[in-house]
């Protein structure tokens, strides 16, 4: 991944100009692999950013090492607050992904310490579907999202990814959840997955509505 300028988030990955700062990513799609492939070309920090990930399902040393893979020392610029596997250096362990307020807080946390590290910042939820499981009410997601995971991104110069995985068992029918989600997001992309080939439809962004990402 390209280093970042004139004020937009590269994505060497995919075929579009850039992110503008400000814009919030809503990622959908039935297939967690093609989600976790497009999420990190989108997060994965450049030389001069930093990066705080919210990790339902992937421990923080997985995740680290897929940002690697976008970007080599991405992983040294990525913080991570994980719902499984143990805490360490720049890994933060969540206890109860239910308690929705203790993670949101403990997100807003980790997003403003990587804007302190540098003013460009990206920050991403992998799985926000795994969240509204564990959620005992599906709008009390909605105010953490609308509360500590989108202020950030229109108040500093961040890109920010949400990741919901359509084929979870949420509770409530993802459609709905998806079309509650998508009025607070500034696009949407669509992920779709077939074999190895992971296609996304990056129109919103500026981009093809059939566009091809290689897991």
């Amino acid at each position: 991944m390209s280093k970042a300028v004139s004020r937009q988030f590269l994505v060497d990955g995919l075929p579009i100009d850039g992110v503008e700062p400000g814009t919030s990513i809503l990622l959908t799609g039935d297939d967690s692999k093609a989600l976790e492939a497009a999420f990190y070309e989108l997060v994965a920090p450049a030389s001069d950013e930093h990066a705080a990930v919210l990790s339902t399902d992937t421990p923080g040393r997985s995740v680290k090492r897929s940002v690697d893979q976008v970007e080599a020392g991405a992983g040294d610029r990525t913080s991570v607050l994980a719902g499984t596997g143990r805490g360490s250096t720049d890994v933060q362990s969540v206890d109860d992904l239910g308690d929705l307020t203790g993670l949101g807080m403990a997100f807003s946390a980790m997003v403003t310490e990587a804007q302190q590290h540098s003013g460009n910042f990206r920050s991403g939820i992998m799985l926000c579907s795994s969240v509204c499981a564990a959620a005992a009410d599906i709008r009390s997601v909605y105010r953490m999202l609308n509360s500590n995971f989108l202020p950030p991104l229109r108040r500093g110069d961040g890109v920010g990814v949400c990741a919901l995985d359509t084929s979870a068992e949420i509770g409530s029918p993802s459609s709905s959840i998806v079309k509650g989600m998508s009025t607070s997001f500034t696009c949407h992309i669509r992920v779709e997955s077939s074999g190895r080939d992971v296609t996304l439809d990056l129109s919103e962004l500026g981009g093809p509505a059939q566009a091809k990402l290689s897991p």
